[in-house]
């Protein structure tokens, strides 16, 4: 068996979230037929910036318009492509963003369903644990600074 192909890819996306009364909700998405909840997120184009990245993502994932308050940080993790016998070393940007407009029912068909959480709901809902580290740090931040945040 000869060795596996190494690839680099390179996504971004974001913590996109909203006020509600005194409650802050995050917008989360499904795949995996439902089964998994987790982050909008999605490849960078060629000649994009992460930030450019994450705003369009979230958008065709969620729905949902929003602007970048922050970098939040970044995930790096290794996943295989059996078809292809490639290893691929994956970096995502995430970053932290407002909601500014737009509705969850408008998705696109990369995911199965979108949804508002609230803020602790959704930490416990994602899956990933990478993902949750960022929910959190996002919580932290939104919590402290609540006068900051329109």
């Amino acid at each position: 068996m000869r060795p596996a192909t190494i690839k680099t890819q390179v996504s971004s996306g974001g913590v996109i979230f909203r006020k509600n009364n005194d409650m802050v909700e995050i917008a989360l998405v499904s795949v995996k037929g439902g089964r998994v909840w987790c982050l909008p997120k999605g490849i960078v184009d060629k000649g994009e910036s992460s930030e450019k990245t994450a705003v369009r993502e979230v958008s065709e994932e969620t729905g949902l318009r929003g602007r970048i308050i922050e970098k939040l940080g970044e995930i790096k993790y290794w996943y295989y492509i059996k078809e292809g016998n490639i290893k691929c070393r994956k970096t995502v940007h995430f970053f932290l963003m407002e909601y500014e407009g737009g509705d969850v029912a408008d998705h696109d068909w990369e995911v199965d369903s979108a949804s508002w959480f609230q803020i602790d709901e959704a930490l416990k809902k994602v899956n990933y644990k990478s993902e949750k580290g960022l929910l959190e740090k996002a919580r932290k931040k939104l919590l402290q600074n609540e006068c900051a945040v329109s």
